[in-house]
């Protein structure tokens, strides 16, 4: 993880925005020596958030307490895609 400070970022947020975004790179924006935010691609977002769905889904499974999903047919008739 790269860090900058906020000063030095507004110089080259175009830049730390297309490095977060193209090379997933986290950026870490500092004020006063302290992370105050993080530049993250919306991928390696999207990753985390399909891992954390993953594991609850795995550990209902392991609870017993899955409820009765949704068949791929029916996701397909409901969005038009079949008959």
């Amino acid at each position: 993880m790269t860090e900058i400070t906020i000063s030095a970022a507004r110089a080259q947020l175009g830049d730390l925005v297309r490095r977060a975004a193209h090379s997933r790179e986290t950026i870490a924006l500092t004020d006063h020596g302290h992370v105050a935010a993080l530049l993250v691609s919306p991928q390696v977002i999207e990753d985390l958030e399909d891992a954390l769905a993953l594991a609850d889904y795995e550990r209902r499974k392991a609870e017993g307490t899955l409820t009765e999903g949704i068949t791929h047919e029916e996701v397909g008739r409901m969005l038009g895609l079949r008959p």
